[in-house]
């Protein structure tokens, strides 16, 4: 059982790990660290999120839409079919954690765990907390790898991919730590949950989602990676949790659509 378990988790926990490495690691410089060195790495962590974002929602959208164009029915109008499934999932996922109150349940839940462990309520550095803590958990838990890594993980006994995610976010914990304190260290609950929850269930589906659906919840995701971007360059504040509905409704958007007509999504036989 627990060598089962193993193969499907594997992936996972050693992410985790890593997180919690580089958040001690970001939480030991950040003594050092002045407080416009702090500002730089905060602003090149955006910038960097902003290029995560585009890859995710821009060139991963353009690559479904030139690999499937040829294969759905009337093809020209492919790419506009799929971005109307895009813009759907965003406004219905966004009005439905807005009806959740997504967004300020997750920044209370992190103002909570600040106070417990001794924090003061209300300040400064409690909204800093919720705030590591929010933004790790959308960085690490949103992207191509982390759906890629996790059906490979779950449905293929396959950590490669999550494994790789893995070094990339023990560097990004780093950062995040070293600007935004050790909030980003609870991220590790999201990764465990978040991560955990979709190579279980991978292993448990049969049928995998279709690659199209797969690829547009990534999409989807990148968008929310932009809109998190946003927030960390203090351009405008975002309730980004309020976007993370909408992640996973491109499978019963294209789902229904290929009910009602054949082929307008996915590929034809």
């Amino acid at each position: 059982m627990w060598e089962s378990l193993w193969s499907i988790l594997n992936g996972t926990i050693v992410n985790a790990g890593t997180v919690i490495i580089g958040t001690a690691a970001g939480l030991s410089l950040s003594t050092r660290l002045p407080q416009r060195y702090q500002q730089i790495v905060l602003n090149s962590l955006g910038l960097f999120t902003i290029a995560l974002g585009i890859d995710a929602a821009v060139l991963q959208f353009d690559d479904t839409v030139g690999r499937f164009k040829d294969v759905v029915r009337d093809g020209s109008t492919y790419g506009a079919r799929l971005a109307i499934v895009m813009i759907g999932s965003l406004v219905v996922g966004g009005l439905l954690g807005s009806a959740m109150r997504l967004h300020e349940r997750i920044e209370s839940f992190g103002l909570w765990v600040h106070r417990r462990f001794g924090g003061d309520e209300g300040t400064q550095d409690g909204h800093k907390f919720a705030e590591g803590f929010l933004t790790a958990s959308v960085i690490f838990c949103v992207g191509p790898l982390t759906l890629l890594g996790c059906l490979e993980n779950g449905a293929k006994g396959d950590p490669s991919y999550l494994y790789i995610k893995a070094v990339l976010d023990g560097f990004c914990s780093m950062a995040l730590a070293a600007s935004l304190g050790w909030g980003v260290l609870l991220s590790v609950v999201t990764i465990a949950v978040y991560q955990g929850g979709l190579s279980l269930l991978a292993y448990t589906v049969a049928d995998p989602l279709p690659e199209v659906s797969g690829n547009l919840m990534s999409c989807v995701g990148g968008v929310v990676m932009l809109a998190n971007a946003v927030m960390i360059l203090d351009l405008k504040k975002i309730p980004v949790a309020d976007m993370l509905p909408g992640i996973f409704l491109p499978p019963a958007v294209v789902w229904i659509v290929e009910q009602a007509s054949p082929g307008l999504l996915l590929p034809i036989g």
